[in-house]
């Protein structure tokens, strides 16, 4: 019985995998792009050139959605998150991923030592790692942008005091700084010289980053072109509010490094001696999945580790 299911999982996810791959190669934008334009030829028969204009103008061929990407957006705003992660991929191919990894998982819980009935939780972790994936480069690269911030407003700051432009100075800072950063001011510049307003274009910025110091210079740049005043001096004090902040937070990381050590240990340390103690005595060890109370425990033990992770977070997480 065993076998058969084995060979049935394996078979599933060998199919699943051959189809994912096909739809995660499709282009997708090149079919929307190749549907206006046969419409607006009208190569779809009749009544396809009276419809190609409110075709062709319904959104743009980047802002299409598929399915995949209406679904996603129901847990939230999943567009921005890969925007903010800068990962080329749509919904479709990113659902076809996830789903790959969880029916792997649960295919590799099927024919190793583990239980077999932890297939659903194996792949339901294995499928949620692509996520994982994409907030921690979503965090890093908010990180770096931050980074870069306040030599940026130094720059544009110099830059405003030589004489340039703010928008000229915004494209100065595309040019000379390094990405992420370079290509947000690059974005924004090439925005408002196409004929998008530099408020609106720095609102569109803030929307695409969402970062407080940066909320912080366009809210001084628009007031400043309201009411007046020396831009590249408040650029100043800007920057130098962010870095000593940056030095603030600095010091907490010292001091609660050892907080934080502590939680590591402590977190880690049940599941790898179980994991220990699997490899040493197996027949003992999978008691606690065969009894009753063995289940009760584990589960208690699972609520325990949670409630610990989060009050040694709520410990060592102080907001500067």
């Amino acid at each position: 019985m065993l076998a058969i299911v084995l060979i049935i999982s394996v078979g599933l996810g060998v199919t699943a995998l051959i189809g994912g791959l096909a739809i995660a190669l499709r282009n997708e934008e090149d079919n929307v792009a190749e549907d206006r334009l046969s419409a607006l030829t009208n190569k779809k028969g009749k009544g396809g050139a009276g419809n190609a204009p409110a075709l062709l103008t319904r959104s743009p061929l980047d802002e299409t959605k598929t399915m995949a990407d209406n679904f996603l957006n129901q847990f939230g705003n999943f567009g921005a998150l890969i925007e903010q992660a800068d990962v080329k991929i749509s919904g479709t191919k990113f659902l076809t991923i996830c789903g790959i990894s969880g029916i792997l998982g649960a295919v590799a819980c099927l024919v190793s030592p583990i239980p077999f009935y932890l297939a659903p939780l194996v792949g339901l972790c294995t499928g949620g790692a692509p996520i994982m994936w994409l907030m921690l480069r979503r965090k890093k690269r908010l990180n770096q942008f931050s980074q870069q911030l306040p030599e940026a407003l130094e720059l544009l700051s110099r830059s405003l005091r030589a004489g340039h432009s703010l928008a000229s100075g915004m494209g100065l800072v595309g040019q000379e700084m390094l990405a992420p950063l370079a290509t947000e001011f690059s974005r924004t510049f090439d925005e408002q010289n196409l004929g998008i307003s530099l408020d609106e274009a720095l609102e569109q910025m803030v929307k695409r980053v969402p970062n407080l110091d940066l909320r912080f210079f366009a809210t001084a740049v628009i007031l400043q072109r309201q009411t007046g005043g020396d831009l590249a001096e408040i650029l100043d004090k800007i920057g130098r509010l962010i870095r000593e902040r940056f030095k603030l937070a600095g010091q907490i990381q010292a001091l609660t490094g050892e907080g934080r050590l502590s939680g590591v240990v402590l977190l880690a340390l049940p599941p790898t001696l179980f994991l220990v103690m699997m490899y040493i005595n197996y027949d003992y060890a999978m008691v606690l999945f065969r009894d009753e109370t063995g289940k009760k425990l584990m589960a208690g033990a699972l609520v325990m580790q949670l409630l610990g992770a989060l009050v040694i977070r709520k410990i060592i997480t102080i907001k500067v």
